[in-house]
């Protein structure tokens, strides 16, 4: 009996399906309104092609039209959501998440890998610290953060050199580690002791401290954090909250275990 043909590069893309993705990201918080002729130019495609998508996403109820003006509508929603339902860890973690909380008295969140940032799965917010807005589906560089680190750590050698490249990394204040090469000793570090704090380095006066979240085989498949103001001691965050945290992250990987997950 032959074999199969091979599939063609047509059968493994869909290239409508990937414009209308292009689209529904076109919209964001600098740009949570656009015109017809926006989203054609933040897309690269034909005012006609964007046209067509935008009346799709319209007609499915994914998207609005308000005069000239096109919107993101609630039901969007949906499509983010099915990813956090499949996933054990967002019914597991919460509760152990909102007991680190209310231990430590500091903000709590949970986050995974994609590409070269880390992505929020979960927060319990116990008070604002940051000046950025946080919520599920937030998007940070994982270089400089905590948990972007202890999630790099999980990585083999090659995939943590091939996210942080060989170019100097963005400076988000003085303190930001940017040399890639000093970047790969914070996560080779962070791997050897099981967490890693980070100070400064996203954002002037923010500490944060991160342990992974392993599943049966072993992998990282997250990280949680805790959050608190750089003036705290370092001393006494390392004396009270880091142990709470590292307990947490292993109850919660437990848990995962205990699942299959």
């Amino acid at each position: 009996m032959s074999e199969p043909d091979a599939p063609r590069p047509s059968d493994r893309h869909v290239q409508s399906f990937a414009r209308g993705l292009q689209v529904i990201r076109s919209f964001d918080s600098a740009h949570p309104a656009q015109t017809l002729s926006e989203v054609a130019s933040r897309t690269g495609l034909t005012r006609a092609g964007a046209r067509r998508i935008l009346l799709t996403l319209q007609g499915q109820g994914y998207v609005r039209a308000d005069g000239r003006l096109f919107r993101l509508t609630p039901r969007i929603l949906e499509l983010g959501f099915a990813y956090l339902s499949s996933q054990p860890l967002w019914h597991l973690a919460e509760p152990v998440m909102q007991h680190l909380a209310e231990t430590v008295h500091e903000s709590c969140s949970m986050a995974v890998l994609d590409g070269t940032e880390i992505v929020y799965l979960l927060r319990v917010p116990a008070r604002k610290i940051m000046s950025i807005n946080l919520g599920v589906g937030s998007r940070l560089p994982a270089y400089c953060t905590s948990m972007g680190r202890v999630l790099l750590g999980g990585l083999g050698t090659q995939e943590r050199q091939m996210a942080l490249g060989t170019d100097a990394l963005p400076a988000r204040t003085q303190a930001t580690l940017t040399a890639p090469a000093d970047v790969m000793k914070a996560i080779d570090q962070a791997r050897a002791q099981g967490w890693c704090l980070v100070a400064d380095e996203l954002e002037q006066g923010l500490t944060s401290l991160a342990a992974p979240i392993e599943d049966r085989s072993g992998r990282v498949a997250a990280a949680l954090n805790i959050s608190t103001h750089s003036s705290a001691p370092r001393d006494a965050l390392l004396a009270q909250a880091l142990p709470a945290l590292r307990q947490a992250a292993r109850d919660i990987s437990d848990l995962l275990r205990r699942t299959g997950g």
